[in-house]
C-alpha cells in the first residue's frame, strides 16, 4: 500500500455562470488524464465566484507544470491561480501568477 501524499496543490478559477462550471469540470476530467502519476485529484468545491480543483501530490511543482501545459488551462490563464499547501494546512505557497501576494479558499 502506498503512503498517502502530503501535500495539496490548489487550482483556482473565476466562475461567473453554469457554463463554466461545465467548462471547469470537464478541465477536471481532463487533468485527471493528464497526471497519471503525479497526483490524484481529490475533488473540487464551488465558492461565490471561484471554483477549486484539490490534487494531492508529493511532486505539486511537477504536477502544475504538467497541468499548466493542458490547453484548457493555456486558455485560461488569466483567470487562474494556483498554490500549495501541506494535506490539512492553510498556509499557501503562491505558485502562478508569480505576482499574487494573497491566496486563499472562498
Amino acid at each position: 500500500m502506498s503512503m498517502p501524499y502530503r501535500q495539496e496543490l490548489v487550482l483556482q478559477f473565476s466562475v461567473n455562470s453554469l457554463e463554466d462550471y461545465d467548462d471547469l469540470i470537464e478541465l477536471e476530467d481532463g487533468i485527471i488524464e493528464a497526471l497519471c502519476n503525479q497526483g490524484k485529484v481529490d475533488g473540487h468545491d464551488v465558492g461565490v465566484g471561484e471554483m477549486n480543483i484539490f490534487i494531492r501530490t508529493d511532486r505539486p511543482e511537477r504536477a502544475f507544470e504538467i497541468i499548466k501545459s493542458l490547453p484548457k488551462i493555456q486558455e485560461r490563464l488569466l483567470y487562474f491561480r494556483a498554490a500549495i499547501r501541506a494535506v490539512g494546512g492553510d498556509q499557501f505557497k503562491i505558485l502562478y501568477p508569480a505576482e499574487l501576494s494573497h491566496f486563499s479558499i472562498a
